[in-house]
């Protein structure tokens, strides 16, 4: 694969193990450094170490933020980290 400036992932990880995922993302984070990379994934473990998370609902976007700053705003994403037990 190319380095590029941007890399979009669509669900990359989805058909792995969470140990799999882990390796994975630290992986992307090495190899696309310095990179804009957009990660669309279900997991939260997945996206949890991104800069920046879009939470869609409906089709339209319904917050954006670092995690911890949605996680501390207590919107859609604090509710999912919570319903999932993810501690952050």
């Amino acid at each position: 694969m190319r380095k590029r400036r941007i890399v979009v992932l669509d669900e990359a990880t989805a058909n792995v193990d969470l140990e799999t995922d882990r390796h994975m993302q630290r992986l992307i984070r090495d190899e696309f450094g310095g990179c804009t990379v957009l990660t669309i994934a279900h997991r939260l473990e997945t996206i949890m170490g991104g800069d920046r998370i879009v939470v869609m609902d409906k089709g339209r976007i319904a917050e954006t933020g670092s995690p911890q700053e949605l996680i501390n705003t207590g919107g859609l994403f604090a509710e999912l980290v919570r319903a999932n037990d993810f501690g952050a």
